[in-house]
């Protein structure tokens, strides 16, 4: 199996989630391509348990990766990201860390990071790895890491530079999902109602809608009064993510929790 296929994987989430693009060409990539095929090939099962959530089988696998090569640095990326999923940050951190250490360029590792910090308050830190990983050259992907600064800029309530930060990765990428998902939210605190459902309908044409982005849709539907519309998304929410943090502001009502702003 090809490297590149296990950041095709990946999810942010994360996110943000959900998708990760190829190894990116240069020193730490050469070297990661120089890895022992049996860590890549355990690392590629990781994530695919990863993205299953069998978080202990994900653990088995990406232990093994480390085995095979303990210098591989997407297998520590991906134990960070696990760690982050079961909130054992010490962990996660560590993790994190290490593969950035093995692999300084590698801007996946640098965006996961920063996502990961994003979601325990430390947006100071998040930022500079955004950077970092858009900054790069050999990234084959910035928008991503763009998408989540403005993610992470719309958590603290910066609506502006948030709305930068996403329609850079739009310039990018004209259908980036958390880049659309910010802007649609970014509408909807504004009270820019109608706009923001123009933005959404762009986001849902392209199918597979993540807990931010139905949590804003039964928001939406509810401002609007759309009360059929909005049990619709409600459902999808519960079904397809019974144990995220917006289904849990579903359930509990919770409609002015951070991220369910009225």
């Amino acid at each position: 199996m090809k490297t590149s296929w296990l950041f095709l994987l990946l999810a942010l989430v994360l996110a943000g989630c959900a998708q990760q693009p190829p190894v990116s060409r240069g020193q730490d990539s050469d070297r990661m391509e120089a890895a022992s095929p049996r860590a890549r090939i355990h690392t590629e099962l990781a994530a695919q348990y990863y993205m299953q959530r069998q978080y202990s089988v994900a653990l088995q696998e990406v232990r093994e990766a480390i085995q095979s090569d303990a210098a591989y640095a997407p297998a520590y990326n991906i134990l960070g990201l696990v760690h982050a999923a079961l909130l054992e940050d010490k962990e996660a951190e560590a993790n994190f860390r290490r593969s950035i250490e093995l692999a300084p360029q590698y801007s996946e590792a640098h965006n996961n990071y920063g996502y990961f910090l994003c979601s325990r308050q430390r947006r100071a830190e998040a930022m500079q790895h955004f950077e970092l990983a858009w900054k790069n050259p050999l990234y084959a992907t910035p928008e991503r890491a763009l998408a989540n600064a403005g993610h992470c800029a719309l958590k603290n309530g910066d609506l502006a530079e948030a709305e930068g930060y996403a329609r850079r990765a739009l310039i990018r990428v004209d259908n980036q999902p958390q880049a659309l998902v910010t802007l649609a939210e970014i509408q909807y605190r504004r009270g820019n109602i109608a706009a923001a459902r123009t933005v959404f309908q762009q986001l849902e044409a392209q199918g597979n809608l993540d807990p931010s982005a139905l949590w804003l849709a039964v928001k939406l539907e509810r401002r609007a009064g759309n009360r059929v519309a909005e049990a619709n998304y409600g459902f999808q929410l519960r079904r397809n993510y019974p144990d995220s943090q917006e289904a849990a502001w579903l359930l509990n009502g919770e409609y002015d929790m951070p991220g369910g702003k009225q």
